[in-house]
């Protein structure tokens, strides 16, 4: 094979030069590549629109989008014009990670309702930690026998557990709209979304911890540091995040910016602490999305009540904006990258089994921990088997996973990047479109949906299983039991909400608003309540 040798040889002619750009083409090739983009961010958003507006659950407005990007993407590959297209629509994972995810992942922080969540911590904390970690391994342990095996293409078990690690975040956008337009159970829609805001912190982690593991040769290093290892990542980051955003509350309680005519400087600084946070974190060796992610909920807590009354509508205003953008350009880009991508289709098994293996995963995950949750709860807070069903089911995924893919194949060698990254972007279409399509009859069909369902989205208070009134998902306790009584003094004396009322609510803002007025009466009828079932 000839190989053009453009070097100049000693006393030969000079190599011919390139042939000039002509003036303005490439600036014109720019300029359509963002016309492009803007047309499809557009028609997502106007078609997304439409379908709530008629009420067609059967595709959701990450679907469509989804599809948006096939058929350009389709269109392309059936074109003369793909090689310049694909150069107009130029996207590095570099960008994703550092403009795309970082909104998108600070607005679920940010927008978090603290009582639904707080009320849900323990279960929220058991499924996306315990939860994410099993499916993790188990996804990567049934990966690596498949291969083993010859059901699939075999991969060595450090990369099968960092594709179980990738394949294990989930992102139900998708579901938790449907949620919200059907008035679903409050806890339910706590669970599904505290999982989900956690589940991508733990799941990049994870993945890094795998992929160090794997870069340093060290397969059969101890598990034990193994985990170290992933908490030294995950919980440096956490407080990375909280530091930020507590030192963000204290400037602007302190910095007396909340006046008339500093309305753009108080705006401007608000806008800049949460990439401040992700920077900071990856300049630290740590994980940017989890230090961001407890970064909005910190500052969305204690920071936000400190601004002007102008401000706080910018701030709600401005993430909410970027977020919509940031997931719409997200789904675009992936529908539009599978029909692009040379992908490894020669490998339809791998796909194949790694959906069953993850409906695996997803159950193994979703009913032992909420077997575990159930177990320290009286009888009347329960996790209902219904509400069991609704999380396995509403196990998509998203974002973070197809980010994740990505950077494998450049993390992994000899094709076995490529073949996870079309298994991902395979899961990833199957999912948001068949199972985020049918959210809708799924959840009727659970029965939790209706006027007569008890919590519903937008009640102000959590309704048992029984019909008794209570934080009927808070950490209950049952009689006789010593660890039931050390649950309930810690609930009563040093729970979050005691020590976020009496210490750091107001050492951190200035004014109580997010206080409700009857939050001390509403407390004490539930520690009395909790009495009573001992």
């Amino acid at each position: 094979m000839l190989e053009l040798n453009t070097t100049r040889q000693p006393g030969g002619p000079p190599p011919p030069l390139p042939a000039p750009t002509p003036p303005g083409t490439e600036q014109q090739a720019e300029g359509a590549g963002i016309l492009l983009q803007i047309s499809m961010l557009v028609l997502a958003f106007v078609l997304g629109h439409v379908l709530r507006r008629h009420k067609i659950y059967y595709l959701p407005e990450a679907s469509a989008s989804l599809l948006i990007g096939l058929i350009v993407g389709g269109l392309a590959n059936i074109s003369n014009k793909e090689t310049s297209i694909r150069g107009w629509f130029n996207f590095h994972e570099e960008f994703f990670f550092l403009f795309l995810l970082p909104p998108i992942i600070f607005q679920s922080g940010f927008s978090l309702a603290p009582k639904p969540f707080f009320s849900n911590f323990g279960a929220i904390i058991t499924f996306a930690l315990l939860g994410t970690l099993i499916a993790s391994i188990v996804t990567g342990v049934l990966v690596y026998l498949g291969g083993l095996t010859y059901l699939m293409y075999r991969l060595p078990l450090g990369e099968s557990l960092m594709f179980g690690a990738l394949i294990s975040a989930t992102d139900p956008v998708t579901v938790l709209s449907i949620f919200q337009e059907l008035g679903t159970d409050m806890n339910l829609y706590a669970l599904v979304f505290g999982e989900s805001v956690l589940n991508d912190a733990v799941a990049i982690s994870l993945y890094r911890t795998m992929a160090s593991v794997r870069s340093n040769d060290s397969s059969g290093q101890n598990l034990l540091l193994v985990i170290l290892s992933f908490l030294e990542t995950f919980v440096g980051s956490l407080s990375s995040g909280v530091g930020v955003g507590f030192i963000s509350a204290l400037l602007f309680k302190y910095a007396g910016l909340n006046v008339e005519n500093l309305h753009n400087l108080e705006s401007c600084l608000f806008v800049l602490f949460p990439y401040f946070s992700y920077m900071l974190a990856e300049g630290l060796g740590l994980s940017g999305i989890v230090s961001i992610l407890f970064t909005g909920i910190v500052m969305k807590r204690y920071t936000f009540s400190n601004l002007s009354e102008k401000s706080q509508h910018f701030a709600s205003a401005f993430f909410h904006l970027l977020s919509s953008l940031a997931e719409a350009f997200v789904f675009i880009y992936m529908g539009f990258d599978i029909a692009m991508e040379q992908q490894s289709w020669s490998h339809i098994g791998f796909i194949f089994f790694s959906i069953l293996f993850i409906g695996v995963a997803r159950a193994t995950n979703v009913f032992s921990c909420a077997y575990l949750v159930n177990l320290v709860r009286p009888a009347n807070r329960q996790i209902p088997m219904q509400h069991q069903k609704a999380l396995w089911y509403s196990g998509l995924r998203g974002a973070m996973a197809f980010a994740l893919a990505l950077q494998a194949v450049h993390d992994l060698p000899d094709g076995h990047g490529q073949t996870i990254f079309t298994a991902t972007t395979a899961i990833v279409v199957l999912t948001v479109l068949l199972i985020g399509g049918s959210t809708g009859t799924m959840l009727e069909a659970l029965k939790v949906v209706g006027d007569g369902h008890n919590g519903r989205l937008g009640d102000e208070s959590f309704v048992g299983t029984d019909g008794s009134t209570g934080p009927s998902y808070d950490e209950g306790t049952s009689s006789g039991s010593k660890l039931q009584m050390t649950l309930k003094e810690f609930h009563s004396t040093a729970s979050l909400t005691a020590l976020d009322r009496h210490y750091l609510t107001p050492f951190f803002t200035s004014q109580n608003d997010d206080e409700n007025p009857d939050e001390a009466t509403q407390n004490s009828r539930r520690i009395t309540e909790l009495e009573g079932h001992e």
